[in-house]
């Protein structure tokens, strides 16, 4: 493994090529590299060592690589926070990864027990204190947090050598250069920025220009004045590009390619793209127990609409039956994925830990088919999750909240059909006996302990939640119910 996207592994003909900026900064490789080791001194001055985990709450800014970098320098894990989590979201995350400073826009915020680190206070200039880095591939790299069946989010333990696997993989597929230049627009919380926007370019030379938010027109603005050849977006932010008006033009002809994922696109979708802005437009698939991406459609090559594309390079994709048998071309069945970019395990859930990974493949939770040349397409999921403009959203985590006013005696929540974020949460809740539900103090309720996204866009007050023969509440039936309104 040659860790190239590491600062201290890096080639020195990098030192001086253009390596990552935003709106406020642009910076060599080398002013990158010396940037990382004066916050890791900072980082070793507040009692992280090897092992420790950072967590790095920030808006997109080049301050956030730098942070996670500097932990990687200490031997130290980083874990990215979301940062418009409320206290109770973020205090989880922090908590249960054991995190021992959490870099923040907001040092006066209380974040449990981890030393605050203002990102207006992170260094710039190393003092040389530090020893030389030793960064070994099964060392803890990333903690990137995802919901499950329970409902409390987990921490899917990535190490270097996952990350390596995955840039590797990406890379090839995509035959990332050092001429290449990714725009990022998705957030950095997220492991698809972190290793295909970010990582995969870094380690062979090439740029990042980092974008704080996402906005249609100064989006096709930053590609004009940038020129970028790839970027990385999910399927709400096409649906925006190709809805603008037709006066509205920008010169992309710098883009080679795009990649879109993270949650269904229709086929009309990618035809739309190309047509109107004349570059490919790829679809890949992953989880982040697989450090984000394990398929994708060829940039160069035969790309098939409705499907996910074939297995990236290093990786294998099947099909399992319900017995744990190989499920045959054409069949339907869990799609279960091997390789080296496959998480070490979910953080202090030995469980959940199994139950995914237990007989040697990733299970996935979501439904597929191959064909016969090996082109995934996901028909289903198994998993009861909601995807919101590309966000995983986990209706037991929402579902808890509000279980938790006494005035609901069931609740249960859905993703409901939504033109331009594809799905958005819905919520139906029924009352204690000889009770009712003020649905407005339910919604400040959530608004208190839930990101925004997760706030339910509609709560149905319903007698009785529907069940299904083995008394369970029937979400198949409310799902059918939104879909008759």
């Amino acid at each position: 493994m040659t860790f190239d996207h590491l600062p201290w592994h890096r080639p020195t003909s990098y030192d001086d090529l253009p390596c990552v900026r935003d709106d406020r900064l642009d910076l060599t490789y080398r002013a990158f590299g010396e940037r990382v080791e004066a916050v890791a001194e900072q980082l070793a001055a507040r009692g992280v060592t090897a092992g420790s985990v950072v967590a790095v709450m920030l808006p997109n800014r080049v301050e956030l690589l730098v942070a996670i970098m500097a932990a990687w320098r200490l031997g130290a894990a980083a874990t990215p926070i979301n940062p418009t989590f409320t206290a109770t979201e973020a205090g989880h995350q922090i908590g249960d990864s054991g995190a021992v400073v959490v870099v923040t826009t907001d040092p006066a915020a209380v974040h449990g027990g981890a030393t605050v680190l203002g990102v207006d206070d992170l260094a710039t200039t190393p003092a040389g204190t530090l020893p030389p880095a030793t960064t070994a591939p099964n060392d803890l790299a990333l903690l990137v947090y995802t919901s499950g069946s329970t409902g409390r989010p987990k921490g899917v333990m990535l190490d270097h050598a996952n990350i390596e696997a995955m840039i590797a993989s990406m890379g090839e597929a995509i035959a990332v250069t050092g001429d290449d230049h990714c725009l990022l627009v998705l957030p950095l919380f997220h492991v698809n920025a972190i290793c295909v926007s970010w990582l995969t370019p870094m380690s062979v030379g090439g740029q990042l220009s980092v974008l704080q938010r996402f906005h249609p027109v100064e989006f096709l603005q930053a590609i004009e004045r940038l020129r970028p050849t790839y970027f990385s977006a999910v399927p709400t932010i096409y649906s925006h590009l190709v809805a603008l008006p037709e006066e509205v033009r920008a010169d992309v002809s710098s883009v080679r390619f795009a990649v879109c994922g993270a949650a269904p696109a229709p086929p009309e979708l990618f035809a739309a793209v190309e047509k109107r802005f004349g570059f490919p437009l790829v679809e890949g698939y992953g989880l982040s127990e697989g450090t984000c991406a394990s398929t994708c459609n060829p940039v160069d090559g035969v790309r098939k609409p409705g499907t996910v594309g074939p297995a990236l390079p290093g990786q294998i994709v099947a099909i399992m039956a319900p017995d744990g048998t190989m499920a045959p071309t054409g069949e339907r069945g869990e799609v279960v994925i091997k390789g080296g970019n496959v998480m070490r395990g979910y953080l202090n859930r030995p469980e959940a830990t199994a139950e995914t990974l237990g007989d040697g493949w990733l299970h996935t939770g979501d439904v597929g088919i191959l064909d016969a040349d090996g082109y995934l397409r996901i028909v289903d999921r198994i998993k009861d999750m909601i995807i919101r403009g590309g966000e995983n959203i986990y209706p037991k985590e929402i579902e808890n909240v509000l279980h938790g006013d006494p005035s609901v005696l069931e609740a249960a929540v859905v993703g409901g059909a939504d033109p331009v974020y594809g799905e958005v949460v819905v919520a139906f809740v029924s009352p204690q006996p000889g009770g009712g539900i003020d649905v407005d103090a339910l919604l400040a309720r959530c608004r208190e302990e839930l990101t925004k996204v997760k706030v339910p866009v509609a709560v149905h007050v319903l007698d009785v939640l529907p069940k299904n023969p083995v008394g369970k509440i029937d979400k198949p039936a409310l799902r059918a119910r939104l879909a008759g309104e």
